[in-house]
């Protein structure tokens, strides 16, 4: 795909939703989306998560900051960095969130398109991020809708975090790579049905672990319906599937397998890797 063909599909796409996204730069721009990304993560203080001064850093350093307005209220933003992963240069995107009565509305995947093309424009070919591998939607969004590949599990990766989504939570995180010339979307993943748990949940809705050793074929690690309402509810729950997914994840990456996709119902698909 070309540069011409991304900023085309990153228009339509922001089109379709009636927004506008744009880079900033203005210093009061800048300190609206540091305003914003504070109120996404329910952060005390702006400098938890992007302080005005640093944005204002990123963008003179020639990174990217970017927001989506819908009118002249900014509903989105998204923050990325360059970096370098042995000879190959890529941009990491560090932060993307969206006003909290705007999820599912599109705003995120303009964002990302937005910086899909903002990247390709630059002679860049992959981005990179991390996420929290509970969080579904967040995981479904970027296996499978934007079909990013899931490369590693990072355990405790930021440390003890003390915004208001974080806090006395463990940090693990997947690292995603985005290979832009790839179409958008994940290719076909094996069927869900057939896959043999390795974490399913219980009807109360706990992590259920299942010793297969041996297992053949595609496996699932189920993940919890609501990770961010169970951490506030019950933190020992939270815990218990933060460490069940963490040791069947790592234990199969590290056995040959990938992370093939994740279901809508909430559970990653892994194969052997070919």
């Amino acid at each position: 795909m070309s540069a011409a063909e991304a900023w085309s599909d990153a228009a339509a796409a922001a089109d379709r939703i009636g927004v506008k996204v744009v880079e900033l730069s203005a210093t009061a721009e800048l300190a609206e989306c540091s305003a914003l990304l504070q109120r996404v993560w329910r952060a005390e203080h702006p400098a938890e998560i992007a302080s005005p001064s640093m944005l204002r850093t990123y963008v003179h350093s020639g990174n990217y900051v970017a927001g989506a307005y819908r009118g002249a209220v900014l509903v989105g933003a998204a923050v990325g960095f360059f970096g370098r992963t042995g000879d190959h240069v890529h941009l990491h995107s560090h932060l993307a969130g969206v006003e909290r009565d705007g999820h599912g509305h599109g705003v995120g995947f303009a964002l990302k398109l937005h910086q899909r093309a903002w990247t390709r424009a630059r002679g860049v070919g992959q981005v990179h991020w991390t996420y929290d591998p509970l969080i579904l939607r967040n995981a479904y969004f970027n296996l499978q809708k934007l079909g990013a590949e899931a490369v590693e599990y990072l355990p405790e990766f930021y440390g003890p975090m003390t915004d208001g989504i974080n806090t006395g939570d463990l940090t693990d995180r997947l690292l995603v790579v985005w290979r832009l010339e790839r179409p958008l979307g994940a290719a076909a993943v094996a069927d869900a049905e057939g896959a043999v748990p390795l974490v399913s949940r219980t009807p109360g809705g706990r992590p259920e672990v299942h010793d297969l050793p041996d297992a053949p074929g595609v496996l699932s690690v189920a993940v919890p319906a609501d990770a961010e309402g169970l951490r506030a509810a019950d933190r020992e729950a939270a815990l218990a599937w933060r460490v069940a997914v963490r040791d069947a994840l790592m234990g199969r990456l590290a056995a040959g397998y990938h992370i093939a996709g994740v279901a809508r119902d909430g559970r990653y698909l892994l194969a052997r890797a070919a």
